[in-house]
């Protein structure tokens, strides 16, 4: 009599797939395997690059240094906006795989001079095993660890995970349930606890919100996602509006128009956000880093390119105002 088949349950992430033999997640690279749960893409990246930290965007950590990035196929939203569409929404079968182990990881940053390594471009969480590893290795090599992430993961392996990581860019790509069930087959409310999380477990964190015309451009959606970061976050979590581009299954909307992305800048500022930056529109004033306290610029950049920088001893170098990130 053959015994019965095992149903596992995936406890990683909040959609807790459950899994019969041979069967994979949402994600695509989480497997049931003789019982057992298995990662596909352990070790396997099919990105490889050295990025500027701005363009994860990291404003507040070690301007002007090179980051280590990696990703694996596969991811656990689907965002219809999605830019990384071509490796995010694919099986680890239909990319390019490179053998890069943990410690080839590290050793591969170190020989080109990076000062972090960041996990990226799909989603760290859903090659949660590799990253923690990788993170861990690096820590000891004195490298900082960088989480560029949709956050949408379960409460334990992010505390597992919040120690070894230094920084993290977490998407809150809207402010409405609405918004996440039908722009990405996701919820909100598991994503703004993970960003809590992060913040209260001592990890760095800014926030990206890309800003898609007609579906969370309203005046009255940024004002409430700003209201949400001040109670729940506090003034001084960078938030960056980046523009959005037509792509993956939205190339019927327009490009976000630059007045877009100014109102809500603006707004951020009213609303009482310390750090608001402009993203995708190279040469705009939201690019830039000012003092909270005496309004000089701080860091002066176009795109991702720093022109000056003014932040000496973690402090302004005008007023001496404590400015909040890791700069050294």
């Amino acid at each position: 009599m053959k015994s019965k088949t095992k149903t596992l349950e995936c406890t990683l992430c909040p959609r807790r797939c459950r899994l019969v033999e041979g069967q994979r997640g949402d994600c695509r690279v989480r497997l049931n395997l003789d019982g057992k749960l298995q990662t596909l893409v352990y070790g396997n990246p099919c990105s490889v690059h050295v990025d500027p930290i701005e363009k994860k965007p990291l404003f507040h950590v070690l301007p002007a240094t090179g980051s280590f990035s990696i990703a694996t196929a596969g991811c656990n939203l689907h965002c219809k906006f999605c830019q990384n569409w071509q490796i995010s929404q694919r099986v680890p079968e239909e990319t390019q795989n490179y053998d890069l182990p943990p410690e080839k990881v590290v050793s591969e940053a170190i020989r080109a001079q990076c000062k972090s390594i960041a996990y990226t471009y799909s989603d760290p969480v859903i090659f949660f095993e590799y990253t923690l590893d990788t993170a861990k290795l690096a820590r000891k090599a004195g490298l900082l660890n960088l989480m560029i992430t949709a956050g949408y993961i379960e409460e334990e392996p992010l505390l597992e995970l919040c120690p070894y990581m230094d920084a993290a860019n977490v998407d809150l790509k809207g402010i409405t349930e609405e918004f996440y069930q039908k722009m990405s087959s996701a919820e909100l409310a598991p994503i703004q606890k993970a960003i809590k999380i992060m913040c209260r477990e001592g990890v760095w964190v800014e926030i990206t919100n890309l800003v898609v015309p007609t579906w969370n451009d309203s005046e009255q959606d940024i004002r409430t996602l700003c209201q949400w970061m001040v109670d729940n976050l506090g003034p001084d979590v960078p938030l960056h509006f980046s523009r959005f581009w037509p792509m993956h299954q939205l190339k019927n909307l327009p490009p976000t128009p630059p007045e877009t992305l100014t109102m809500a800048w603006q707004i951020a500022k009213e609303e009482g956000i310390h750090y608001t930056y402009v993203g995708n529109v190279p040469g705009h004033e939201g690019n830039n880093t000012l003092c909270p306290h005496d309004k000089k610029i701080l860091i002066r950049r176009i795109g991702y390119q720093i022109l000056e920088n003014n932040i000496v001893d973690s402090k302004c170098r005008f007023c001496q105002t404590k400015i909040p990130g890791i700069w050294q």
